[in-house]
């Protein structure tokens, strides 16, 4: 699969800047941040070729977290299963009215991030269980779809990394 670059805009559907980016493949969450590692004049984290993607952790540019560096972000030194009272910290079936919404507009946990519990589910660059499920690779977090359960941040899902939906989107991150 080729990556090419990719241009970071309003969302695809409503338009909106400050809206998640959805519909987004784990393909799509590479080139992005390979995009945006460009454009901030770093180096850009991954080389790929065909389906073939090597990550250079050396870089300094952007990339998807690990599943432990995402979980470890999200729980910001708790130890629960999220940081704060769900429907505070996070858009879920409950609250959400069945749509995505605007990023930062539920309390952030204590190392100021938000929306890392419901919103969208987060690609991370982990195989889920490569010897099962070949190339699936991890989501987490929750989206606004899903129910109370879903959005802790021990929850983790899979899919392949070509699926598009409009609850998954991604977080970049970059190593320091």
């Amino acid at each position: 699969m080729a990556v090419a670059a990719f241009e970071i805009a309003a969302h695809p559907v409503t338009g909106d800047l400050d809206l998640p980016l959805t519909e987004i493949t784990w393909w799509e969450a590479l080139a992005a941040c390979n995009d945006l590692s460009r454009r901030a004049g770093l180096q850009p984290a991954y080389a790929v070729d065909g389906e073939d993607v090597e990550w250079d952790r050396t870089a300094d540019g952007f990339r998807l977290p690990t599943e432990a560096e995402w979980e470890y972000a999200c729980r910001a030194g708790t130890t629960g299963p999220r940081y704060g009272p769900l429907a505070d910290i996070a858009w879920y079936r409950a609250n959400s009215g069945e749509r995505v919404h605007e990023v930062g507009t539920r309390e952030p946990n204590a190392w100021g991030l938000h929306d890392t519990l419901g919103n969208v589910w987060e690609w991370c660059w982990d195989l889920y269980d490569p010897e099962v499920y070949g190339t699936y690779r991890v989501l987490r977090g929750g989206g606004w779809f899903d129910e109370q359960w879903s959005c802790r941040a021990s929850v983790r899902r899979r899919s392949h990394p070509t699926l598009r939906l409009d609850d998954v989107g991604f977080r970049p991150a970059r190593s320091r």
